[in-house]
């Protein structure tokens, strides 16, 4: 599964995956003109790249999905996050996020023109 990783998380999240053998990178690497563009850009740009787009942001990009699906487009997948369960202003959240998305990506589900909110990992 190859991951897109918006840019509110730190880029030491793609970085972190990287390392344990992921092919995944953050809005900012990915393209420098993503950084600071609308949403429809970056999951436009997941889905043509073929990746997995992983965002807090639910409330903008669900509709965005929904109409995506509903065009006849779409898209790789998208695996949602909150704050609640991943605060970016704690120190532990990167390693956080990248054990769970780690573990979820041992077993990847099917994802394609799917949506998920992912868990924080048991270890």
């Amino acid at each position: 599964m190859r991951l897109l990783i918006d840019e509110m998380f730190a880029d030491a999240v793609a970085h972190g995956l990287r390392d344990r053998g992921h092919d995944a990178i953050s809005v900012r690497e990915a393209r420098p003109t993503l950084a600071g563009a609308t949403d429809e850009e970056v999951l436009k740009a997941a889905a043509d790249g073929g990746r997995v787009l992983m965002t807090e942001n639910v409330r903008d990009y669900r509709p965005l999905e929904i109409a995506l699906l509903a065009a006849g487009g779409q898209h790789a997948g998208i695996i949602y996050t909150s704050n609640r369960q991943f605060p970016r202003g704690h120190p532990h959240t990167t390693g956080r996020l990248v054990r769970a998305l780690d573990a979820l990506l041992a077993d990847p589900p099917a994802l394609a023109d799917r949506s998920i909110f992912l868990r924080p990992s048991a270890g």
